[in-house]
């Protein structure tokens, strides 16, 4: 069988839960051969529960260890017949509150799996995605946060900020060998991450903060579903999210009322 005829195959990391699940999900039901990462073992097999078929495979990984991703995925395109069409840099944590108060360790644990898991999952991946290009590639998750930076949100906007750019320096980067790199810019998603507080030094969910400013949550699928979008299309931004998509008009239309808003209310995730 030729290259042209395999099955096409997706990794994506921190497929557990919220967004990697979502996304594990929507690609197994069109056909594709999915492989998911994550140090949740348990949340892995309650995913691929979720795929139908049989093409599917999960690989215990950690993205801040850089090793690790060269095994996850030499094991994936094993499994998938030598091939990996796309790569989803999606694990990340949420981390909120004022600087000055933030633990040396949080500030340190989102850098490395936000903005260090990134560049390992690109640089572990790129071999992969040179080989099945033109059509390959690699998709990173960042958030609304990475449009602008609200007051509370400094250490994870800086990840969220450098995932965008890191998909624009990606995007030029591998032009020459036509493979396509892209970043989603969620808003407010209904996943897991809203049941935690942002911070050590709060109890309050942030999924009430969210719900007291009248802003929207928007379903996973959807994300999953401007992935997809994103692997078949060849814009390199793209938002989800009522939220997103009025954050970003305002801070290219009107980025001193942003700053005004922005100074005046308190941040969600670090109030």
């Amino acid at each position: 069988m030729s290259a042209s005829d395999q099955r096409r195959s997706i990794f994506i990391s921190g497929g557990a839960s919220g967004i990697g699940r979502a996304t594990a999900r929507y690609f197994g039901e069109r056909g594709w051969f999915v492989g998911i990462g994550d140090v949740n073992e348990t949340g892995m097999e309650d995913t691929l529960g979720l795929i139908p078929g049989g093409f599917k495979y999960a690989h215990k990984l950690d993205v801040r260890d850089r090793e690790a991703w060269e095994t996850a995925l030499a094991a994936f395109a094993t499994a998938a017949g030598g091939r990996i069409d796309v790569v989803v840099n999606n694990a990340g944590i949420a981390t909120g509150g004022p600087l000055a108060g933030l633990e040396t360790e949080e500030i340190e644990r989102c850098l490395d799996i936000n903005l260090k898991g990134v560049l390992f999952g690109a640089q572990a991946a790129y071999p992969y995605l040179q080989k099945t290009a033109p059509g390959s590639c690699l998709v990173n998750i960042a958030s609304a946060a990475g449009i602008n930076g609200g007051s509370g949100l400094s250490v994870y906007s800086a990840t969220k900020f450098a995932v965008r750019g890191i998909a624009e320096s990606l995007d030029a980067e591998w032009a020459p060998e036509e493979i396509k790199v892209c970043s989603i810019c969620p808003s407010f998603i209904e996943t897991p991450l809203l049941d935690g507080t942002g911070n050590r030094k709060s109890n309050e969910p942030v999924r009430d903060r969210v719900k007291a400013a009248g802003l929207e949550i928007t379903p996973v699928e959807e994300v999953a579903e401007t992935i997809w979008n994103a692997v078949h299309g060849h814009d390199l931004h793209y938002l989800v999210g009522k939220t997103a998509r009025k954050l970003n008009f305002a801070k290219r239309w009107m980025p001193g009322k942003v700053r005004k808003q922005g100074r005046m209310s308190a941040s969600l995730l670090g109030k």
